[in-house]
């Protein structure tokens, strides 16, 4: 089986989804395709620590509430990574942030599309 994700926007440290002064939460958006049948546009919510190292630090990605089927959540979790990253930071095409470890922003949206590709394992595992 094969999944296709086109992510297609970003709504970043929204305070609608309970971001704090100690993590933000962020949500991407994005279709789902298994092996070419469209499963449905569904988002993802990722949280992500305030006050370290954007760059290095973990990203916590959870998988969206409203798909049950097979998923490999690994590829999943890093093609969510690589589109959040390639908008914030010091190769993002967003917001370029360098050399700070104290840069907390709000409320941003992105829309920008990304297409990523991976195979999901056939098992009893699931996610």
């Amino acid at each position: 089986m094969k999944a296709k994700m086109i992510i297609n926007k970003c709504l970043q440290d929204s305070q609608d989804l309970g971001g704090g002064d100690d993590h933000m939460n962020s949500r991407v958006y994005f279709t789902l395709e298994i092996d070419g049948k469209n499963v449905g546009d569904l988002y993802a919510d990722i949280k992500q620590a305030v006050g370290g190292e954007f760059e290095k630090d973990n990203i916590e990605v959870y998988l969206p509430e409203e798909y049950k089927g097979k998923l490999n959540y690994e590829d999943f979790r890093n093609a969510v990574e690589k589109y959040y990253r390639s908008l914030i930071g010091t190769q993002g095409q967003g917001i370029r942030v360098s050399g700070s470890s104290s840069v907390h922003m709000r409320n941003n949206t992105f829309v920008k599309e990304m297409i990523f590709q991976f195979n999901i394992k056939d098992s009893n595992l699931g996610w």
